[in-house]
């Protein structure tokens, strides 16, 4: 067994490859399939949750690279691969495109370094860090992005795992503070919202059951993190609304892009 096999805990339910499971992947365990279908019972729009956040990503990435000339991406809190990663959206548009991915799930990391492949003329790399340990990915990203240069971070659900507002703040700003000028924050998070109760009981399981705890916030507090950047049309709202190719429900998922000054 690798170090990285012993890491993986199939005993709990783990966010990343409940997601997986939402999203028609393979690769999870029925400990997460029972957490997720339970979920759903609970809220039966959360599976409409995730693949909204997965083409909202999508869009947005699409946007950088085409419209605002975005050539290097670093992406916090990847969760397992699945289809259209930052890395292939991009790289369909720009092939010189360069991503960082970072995140700490060991059964992440195991597939990412098969899979996240990118073009000959473009370039993956992968971090096994943690949202917090901001220097640490800043130092390492740095090996294969120029940061003196604008880069697109993109922090999709992953800040709900700060449970802190304080700290979860200051982790984007020291993140937005390290990048150039016209850099670029996509940034995804669950909220709670007066007309998706249902939410909050979904929301209340899994940090019952699951691992890691999430957080949900006001879309207001989600407003919070985009302080000081120009925040793109149409603003903080429902990620399956932002920009869609089609006509879409509202999700408690919401999301937004802006750009550092």
């Amino acid at each position: 067994m690798t170090d990285i096999e012993a890491r993986i805990d199939t005993s709990r339910p783990h966010t990343a490859r409940i997601w997986n499971y939402w999203t028609g992947g393979k690769d999870n365990y029925p400990v997460d399939r029972e957490a997720g279908d339970r979920i759903r019972e609970l809220h039966p729009g959360i599976g409409a949750y995730a693949r909204a956040d997965r083409l909202f990503l999508g869009r947005a990435v699409r946007h950088l690279a085409e419209e605002a000339g975005i050539r290097q991406f670093l992406d916090i809190g990847t969760g397992l691969p699945s289809a259209d990663n930052t890395h292939e959206v991009a790289q369909r548009v720009a092939p010189d495109a360069r991503v960082v991915y970072v995140d700490n799930d060991p059964l992440v990391l195991a597939h990412a370094r098969a899979l996240l492949v990118g073009t000959p003329a473009g370039r993956t790399d992968y971090l096994d860090a943690d949202l917090r340990d901001v220097d640490t990915i800043l130092e390492a990203a740095a090996r294969t992005l120029d940061l003196d240069r604008p880069v697109g971070l993109m922090l999709l659900g992953v800040v709900i795992f700060v449970e802190d507002d304080a700290e979860s703040y200051a982790v984007v700003r020291r993140l937005l503070d390290a990048l150039a000028p016209g850099s670029h924050l996509v940034l995804s998070h669950t909220v709670v919202h007066p007309s998706m109760p249902d939410v909050d009981a979904a929301v209340a399981f899994w940090n019952e059951n699951g691992t890691p705890r999430l957080t949900q916030r006001t879309p207001e507090a989600v407003t919070r993190y985009f302080d000081g950047l120009e925040l793109l049309d149409p603003g903080v709202v429902p990620c399956s609304q932002w920009r869609p190719d089609a006509p879409a429900d509202p999700v408690a998922m919401y999301g937004g892009v802006g750009r550092k000054p």
